[in-house]
């Protein structure tokens, strides 16, 4: 199984962990104050483990991204293109209400929860679109 398969793998499962845990962290947190802390802390780990796989699958990808800078959009995945801006927009507000507002419901937080909500929506289009490549390979997800 070659690399890239493995790192799409990886950021799949990710994107799960970091979606699930971002909602519930946010539900929770109006609900249960006593679990905040650990949905915190377990959004903030896969939300990093994820932007380390995106940045290795955008590495991977680095001709797509290089073909827009030089010729522009053209015939190229509009969904990939603000799939790339939203998560981009996604990673700031959140790095900013991790280190300077230190705070899910502030306005900052609450951009980052919806551009994540919006991020979800985007990202799972991104994914049916691609399901097939995605899924070759040693068996893919289906059973052998």
């Amino acid at each position: 199984m070659n690399r890239s398969f493995i790192v799409d793998r990886a950021l799949l499962a990710a994107f799960l962990l970091s979606s699930v845990s971002g909602i519930g962290f946010h539900v929770i947190a109006n609900e249960e104050p006593g679990t905040w802390h650990a949905w915190a802390v377990f959004h903030v780990i896969t939300s990093i483990l994820f932007l380390v796989l995106a940045i290795l699958h955008i590495a991977e990808h680095w001709a797509w991204y290089r073909g827009i800078f030089k010729k522009g959009l053209g015939k190229r995945s509009r969904v990939t293109a603000i799939l790339s801006i939203l998560f981009a927009v996604l990673v700031l507000t959140g790095i900013i209400t991790f280190f300077a507002v230190k705070g899910t419901n502030s306005r900052i937080g609450l951009w980052h929860y919806r551009m994540g909500l919006a991020t979800i929506v985007v990202s799972v289009g991104h994914i049916i679109k691609r399901w097939r490549i995605l899924s070759k390979g040693i068996g893919g997800f289906r059973r052998q």
